[in-house]
């Protein structure tokens, strides 16, 4: 595109936000037309000042965006601009939408028939179990899967993607050349080899606080609902839910125990009308007027994805987490001997569940394979 270089240097100005960029592109045409205007001119839109403007016309940093496209280059990134063919429908209908994108893999035409999976960063092994079962069910019939990459439910519902062979979508909060955590790089390149990985930010933008609402909303925006499994009161995956409402999406819950602070913002958020949902077919139900001639019957299933588990042994994992947790503090919460933790911690950690840090410390082994 012989024009490139205007839309990376709209994106690159930090006093444009979304809405003002797509704006201009809309009011005059091209980017390049609005780097070349009368400082005047633009000041006729009302909501760009004199200083903005003079920002705008007197922008220098054409090396800078140089660098930008040849780091995009050397990536193997795409840059998708908000007029490509390939730029998702789902994004052009809000209002904020990016005027480009940054792209690792693929969006199909099919990936309009997504849904969004979303929750806590430190699940319990009920809400690995859940989120990694819904996502396979719902890939296996022919739906997208799209999340943030974050770690805990994030990872494991593009994972039970991966396993149904489906295809899933990541929404990075920070540049696509800054993978986020570090240890799922990996993870990434098999979404983008199945799927896509997206962001809206520059190259080597850090995962900064700010990004993550901004993200949400592309994610909600890509779906035709959400889905929220583990949630506590605060939690930003309520954050997506909500743009999920403004945008006219339906929003699922997976109920969780009462007495979890984890299950507290999902729980609240069927009391004010979420769908509470048990598994795919019922996410499937309550959207199949727009799945109509896409759903496929379902395959084998997900017998055998996630190792099954006794009463005892779900007992204990309620007291692990994504944080290591000491023996001690194990037993004196779950009130078993320290023989009987043990037993049960052992047998969990060879069934791949549990993993033993230094020191008589278990952790949650939310990578399951």
């Amino acid at each position: 595109m012989p024009d490139l270089k205007y839309w990376v240097a709209l994106n690159l100005l930090s006093s444009i936000g979304p809405v003002l960029a797509r704006r201009l592109v809309s009011v005059f045409g091209d980017p390049e037309n609005v780097f070349h205007m009368d400082p005047h001119e633009l000041m006729k839109m009302g909501s760009i000042g004199e200083e903005r403007a003079r920002q705008i016309t007197g922008f220098r940093d054409w090396d800078r965006v140089e660098r930008e496209i040849e780091a995009v280059h050397r990536s193997g990134v795409r840059l998708v601009t908000i007029r490509d063919e390939d730029y998702p429908d789902g994004l052009r209908q809000i209002d904020d939408a990016p005027i480009m994108l940054y792209m690792k893999g693929e969006i199909r035409d099919s990936d309009k028939y997504a849904i969004a999976m979303v929750g806590s960063r430190t699940p319990t092994y009920y809400g690995v179990q859940v989120a990694e079962r819904i996502s396979h069910d719902l890939a296996e019939r022919g739906l997208t899967i799209v999340s943030g990459m974050a770690r805990g439910i994030d990872s494991v519902s593009h994972r039970g993607a991966l396993k149904a062979k489906g295809r899933t979508i990541a929404v990075l909060g920070s540049g696509i050349d800054v993978p986020y955590p570090r240890e799922n790089r990996g993870l990434m390149d098999e979404i983008a080899s199945s799927g896509a990985v997206i962001s809206e930010f520059p190259m080597g933008t850090l995962p900064d606080k700010g990004n993550f609402p901004r993200r949400n909303r592309l994610i909600s925006a890509l779906s035709l609902g959400v889905i929220v499994v583990e949630a506590t009161g605060n939690s930003g995956s309520l954050i997506t839910a909500n743009y999920a409402l403004d945008q006219g999406k339906e929003v699922f819950a997976v109920p969780g125990n009462i007495t979890s602070k984890r299950s507290k913002g999902t729980n609240d958020l069927i009391k004010k009308g979420a769908r509470l949902i048990e598994g795919a077919d019922d996410v499937i139900e309550e959207l199949r007027p727009q799945l109509a001639g896409i759903i496929r019957e379902h395959g084998p299933g997900v017998q055998g994805l996630m190792p099954q588990v006794t009463e005892e042994e779900e007992a204990i994992l309620r007291h692990l987490g994504c944080e290591p947790r000491h023996i001690d503090d194990i037993v004196r919460e779950s009130r078993l001997s320290i023989n009987k933790a043990l037993s049960l911690l052992l047998a969990l950690e060879l069934k791949g569940i549990v993993k033993q840090m230094d020191g008589k410390n278990f952790i949650i082994n939310i990578g399951l394979d």
